[in-house]
C-alpha cells in the first residue's frame, strides 16, 4: 500500500464483521464502534482492533470511516448528533456508506460533510455473509471518480467485485433495484412453494423441475436447502432487511413517479411475515411463513 489509512467501522454485524476482519487482516489499522451484538465486537477486539467510545471518538480515530448499518436512520443517527461521526470529523476524511440506503439520505448526508471539507461515497455491499467472511463481497459505488479511487485499495480489501455506478447515491440506487429483483424473486418462490404444499405437490420433484428450467438461479438456489433440508444459511438475510430495502426502493421509485405495482406486492408478503413475528428469520423461510398462513406446511419453522 503505498498509503496506508487508519479505517473507523460502523456497524460490525452480519455483513459488516467480515469485512472489518479483512481490512485489518490486510494491513489497515482498524477502529470499531460497540454494537448490540458483543460477540463480533470483541472477535474484532481480540484480533486487534480498537473500540471506540462513540462515533465521534472514532472518526477522530480514523482517516476513512466506514458505516454499514441498517436503513437510513441508524445512518443518519450515527452522523449526527453532539458525540456523531461530523463532530469528529476533520477536513480530508473520507466516508464510505456500505449501507443500502436511501440515495436521497446519502446526498444529503454527502452534502453536510463537504461543507466541513470531508468527502462521501456510496459503496452498497453484495452477496451474504459467508462472502463478507471470504473477503469477496460484491460492492456498487457512487460518488466523484477520484474519491473512489483514494478508498479502493480499501474496498479491495474486502470485495473481489467493485462495480462504479456513477455519481454520489449511483452505488445504492442500483443496488436497491437489483434487491426489487431479488427480493421479489424470493416471494415468487415462496408463494409458488406454498401454493404447491397446499396441492401436496412432490416438493423434491417440484424442485428439481425447477433446477431444469428457466427460473433456475442465484436466488432458487439459495432458497431450496431450506425447502428440501431445512438449511437457512445459504441465504442470511433477515425478512426485516428485505422488507425495509423493498420500502426504500418503492420510496425511491414513488418519488421518481414511478408505479410499482409487482414491489408493493411484495411489500405486503413481507409484511405478513412481520406481523407474524418473523422479522429476525432469514428469507429462505419464507416459503414456510406463507404455506402456514394457508393452511399447509413444508417442514416446521
Amino acid at each position: 500500500m503505498a498509503e496506508t489509512r487508519r479505517v473507523g467501522f460502523v456497524g460490525v454485524g452480519l455483513m459488516g464483521h467480515g469485512a472489518a476482519k479483512n481490512i485489518f487482516e490486510k494491513g489497515y489499522p482498524l477502529a470499531i464502534l460497540g454494537h448490540r451484538n458483543r460477540e463480533p465486537v470483541d472477535d474484532l477486539v481480540r484480533r486487534g482492533a480498537k473500540e471506540a467510545k462513540d462515533a465521534a471518538d472514532l472518526a477522530g480515530m480514523s482517516d476513512v470511516v466506514i458505516t454499514c448499518v441498517p436503513s437510513a436512520v441508524e445512518m443518519e443517527a450515527a452522523f449526527h448528533g453532539p458525540r456523531g461521526l461530523i463532530a469528529g470529523a476533520r477536513p480530508g476524511m473520507i466516508f464510505i456508506d456500505a449501507t443500502t440506503n436511501d440515495p436521497v439520505v446519502t446526498r444529503k448526508i454527502g452534502a453536510e460533510l463537504a461543507e466541513i471539507g470531508c468527502e462521501l461515497v456510496d459503496g452498497a455491499m453484495g452477496r451474504t455473509p459467508k462472502e463478507a467472511e471470504e473477503g469477496r463481497l460484491a460492492t456498487y459505488v457512487g460518488g466523484a471518480s477520484e474519491t473512489i479511487e483514494k478508498v479502493r485499495p480499501i474496498l479491495e480489501t474486502y470485495a473481489d467485485t467493485i462495480v462504479v455506478c456513477g455519481g454520489l447515491g449511483a452505488g445504492t440506487t442500483c443496488k436497491l433495484v437489483n434487491n426489487s429483483i431479488t427480493i421479489g424473486m424470493v416471494a415468487v418462490i415462496s408463494e409458488a412453494f406454498a401454493t404447491a404444499a397446499k396441492l401436496d405437490v412432490d416438493l423434491e420433484a417440484l424442485s428439481s423441475v425447477i433446477s431444469a428450467g428457466g427460473a433456475n438461479g442465484g436466488m432458487w438456489q439459495m432458497l431450496k436447502p431450506w425447502i428440501l433440508e431445512g438449511d437457512d444459511s445459504r441465504l442470511r438475510g433477515p425478512i426485516r432487511i428485505g422488507a425495509k430495502d423493498i420500502r426504500t426502493y418503492g420510496h425511491m421509485a414513488e418519488s421518481a413517479g414511478v408505479a410499482t405495482f409487482i414491489a408493493q406486492a411484495v411489500n405486503q408478503t413481507l409484511r405478513l411475515a412481520l406481523n407474524q413475528g418473523h422479522a429476525d428469520r432469514f428469507l429462505p423461510v419464507l416459503p414456510g411463513i406463507l404455506a402456514g398462513l394457508n393452511g399447509a406446511k413444508i417442514r416446521d419453522i
